[in-house]
């Protein structure tokens, strides 16, 4: 039997979090444990609780999405929780300081019910949720605020397999896609993406994906750099 993904949803707007709720839990293997209107008191609720994912609004009261996403990324107790971040703004700055805080996904307020499901369970198994729209804002701020810098990040120190497979994540690809793309097997890639994970001191796929932009890696338009 499959374990049920706990969830907490931290919101400002009491309606918001009554529509969440039933939408998540529609299927049964979702359950939403708590709920919170500030970021400051739903961080309390994820230090006590300990969920699976925590659905994460941007702008709130007392602490915005983005410190209480900080704050947990640096707590080394809550480190299996995943934040997805949901909100209606989808300025670029505020994707990319989601992504940057640590946030495994990235949803707008008008996602489908069954593509929000679908967002915590992959978000659960430890994957990014990062779609089209949202790695091109994460590529235009990088390309408009960042140079890349391939030395300071330790690509030096990977192999050349290493290397295409952090391209294949950067440009969004599955670990299925990666194993196709480089003949490589499913559990081949999903190795060299743990070792990425290891060796690069990164906490999840979505700070692969950062890195990669970083870098130039992958540069603005999915292509790879090299």
């Amino acid at each position: 039997m499959t374990e049920t993904i706990r969830v907490v949803i931290v919101d400002d707007q009491e309606l918001v979090r009554a529509g969440l709720r039933p939408l998540a839990e529609r299927d049964g293997d979702i359950s939403v444990i708590a709920e919170a209107a500030d970021g400051r008191s739903g961080l309390s609720h994820v230090r006590e609780l300990r969920p699976d994912v925590v659905l994460m609004d941007i702008r709130m009261p007392v602490m915005d999405g983005i410190e209480a996403t900080q704050a947990i990324v640096a707590d080394d107790a809550l480190n299996r929780v995943r934040v997805l971040m949901l909100t209606t703004f989808d300025e670029d700055e505020n994707v990319f300081a989601a992504i940057r805080a640590g946030a495994a996904g990235y949803l707008l307020k008008d996602v489908s019910p069954d593509d929000l499901r679908a967002a915590i369970r992959t978000v659960a198994a430890g994957d990014a949720l990062l779609s089209p729209s949202v790695t091109a804002a994460v590529m235009r701020v990088v390309a408009e605020g960042h140079s890349p810098d391939p030395d300071g990040h330790g690509l030096d120190e990977l192999t050349e397999r290493e290397v295409e497979v952090l391209s294949g994540i950067g440009r969004g690809l599955t670990n299925d896609e990666i194993a196709a793309e480089l003949f490589l097997s499913p559990a081949t890639a999903r190795t060299y993406v743990s070792r990425l994970l290891t060796r690069l001191e990164a906490r999840d796929r979505a700070a692969l994906i950062v890195l990669a932009y970083e870098t130039g890696l992958v540069r603005p338009g999915g292509g790879a750099a090299r």
